[in-house]
């Protein structure tokens, strides 16, 4: 994709990209509030409002998959406006309280257009010249409007109906809607590409970078998908974010019932200790990798030392003798939580060949989208028979189930190190 030069023009595009990612954030964290209270509006158990984790996530990888052709045709203006727009359709229909089917089966509206929005504000930043600074404050937002969603939700709740939870949502959306229309380029990214530039044609050549052998993927007749979906440090990657998802949306979206039935907590408590736990999961993601890289640790070593932190908070939240305790533990389970993600897609390009790697990177998103999707609603579905308080031996399990995942690509990032040192060493 051509990058674009940063006129002071589309600064407020990026302001506003920032704007929805935070109300992108909060509609994520405020989701296990809402579950609690529509359990109760429609009667029914974690089983059953648990597929709306199915309906959305399929929603979302349609979205994402989407916005590529959408952008490519209309332009960021249109992909933006669709995103948009199908979110305020989408949560304006649920504030009306549809009957149980209608309620799981638009959740893959609400889906498709996060995973559209998510894509299309992703894609235009990556396009800018100061792209890794803006994409790092991008996703930073996400986390702030997820810290701010558990609290506002329980406290709407706590005096009206979830449905106006959704009613706020979608209003908050139409100026956004309506931002993307004015100032996003309606122009498709590869309109107008520059010349090539004579001078560069003519100077000296430079040799291509071989793939290293040992990770080089074979040639697939499905092309880069079809490749990327034959490596196995591609599968390993995607496995791993599947999981970590899983335990990340599973501990948001259930742990105020957990706090609420199991502990005892009031909403509005549980509802600032859910809130807690996605500050968390944003200061994590700021201080720990910068401490790592100051005191030398490996991506291995950042790696096992938050999944091992991960494991501990899990145990605490469960064991924990009082109710401050689990809630405090909620927030520590967050901070080490919050650089896996990243972490895991940075490496990306380690488990493969380069020539496969934003194949890569799409195959992982996926992965994690079902992930997010089946554990979620697995974790309810064993709550249901068991009790809210399996909600954290499970998910210690499945944290386990993380370390089981991640040895195969550290084995993976290591070889490849190994190989890379060799040129070096030979030349040394």
């Amino acid at each position: 994709m051509r990058r674009f030069s940063v006129p002071w023009q589309i600064r407020p595009a990026i302001l506003l990209s920032y704007v929805a990612f935070v109300l992108i954030g909060v509609s994520a964290g405020d989701n296990g509030v809402l579950l609690l209270a529509q359990m109760g509006d429609y009667g029914v158990d974690r089983a059953v409002i648990g597929i709306t984790f199915f309906t959305g996530s399929a929603g979302f990888v349609l979205g994402s998959l989407h916005s590529g052709a959408l952008i490519g045709r209309l332009g960021f203006r249109a992909a933006g406006v669709v995103g948009g727009g199908a979110f305020v359709l989408a949560t304006l229909y649920l504030a009306s309280r549809p009957p149980l089917a209608a309620l799981i089966a638009v959740q893959m509206m609400v889906g498709y257009a996060t995973g559209m929005l998510e894509s299309v504000l992703s894609a235009y930043i990556a396009a800018q010249s100061d792209a890794t600074t803006l994409l790092n404050r991008l996703h930073a937002f996400f986390g702030v409007g997820a810290l701010i969603g558990p609290a506002l939700a329980a406290w709407i709740v706590g005096f009206t109906t979830w449905t106006v939870v959704c009613l706020v949502l979608a209003v908050a959306c139409v100026p956004l809607a309506v931002g993307f229309a004015l100032v996003y380029p309606g122009a498709p990214p590869g309109a107008r590409r520059p010349a090539a530039d004579p001078a560069a044609a003519s100077g000296p050549a430079v040799p291509p970078v071989p793939e290293l052998p040992a990770l080089a993927s074979p040639p697939a007749r499905g092309g880069l998908l079809g490749a990327a979906l034959r490596d196995r440090g591609v599968l390993a990657g995607a496995a791993m974010l599947a999981v970590y998802v899983g335990v990340e949306l599973g501990v948001g979206n259930w742990a105020f019932s957990y706090l609420v039935q199991g502990r005892g907590l009031s909403q509005s408590l549980a509802g600032y200790a859910v809130s807690g736990y996605w500050l968390g999961l944003t200061a994590g993601r700021f201080l720990i990798s910068p401490v790592a890289t100051r005191v030398g640790l490996t991506t291995s070593g950042l790696m096992y030392c938050c999944l091992s932190g991960i494991a501990v908070a899990l145990t605490l939240t469960w064991l924990a003798p009082t109710r401050v305790t689990a809630g405090a533990a909620l927030v520590l389970l967050g901070f080490f939580l919050g650089p896996v993600f990243p972490t895991t897609m940075a490496a990306a390009s380690r488990l493969t060949s380069p020539r496969l790697a934003p194949a890569a990177i799409g195959v992982m998103n996926a992965g994690s989208s079902v992930g997010g999707a089946a554990l979620p609603w697995l974790a309810g579905v064993v709550t249901q028979g068991a009790g809210i308080g399996a909600l954290f031996p499970f998910m210690l399990a499945m944290a386990v189930l993380q370390v089981a995942t991640w040895v195969p690509i550290a084995t993976r990032i290591r070889a490849r190190s190994s190989v890379e040192s060799q040129p070096a060493q030979a030349a040394s």
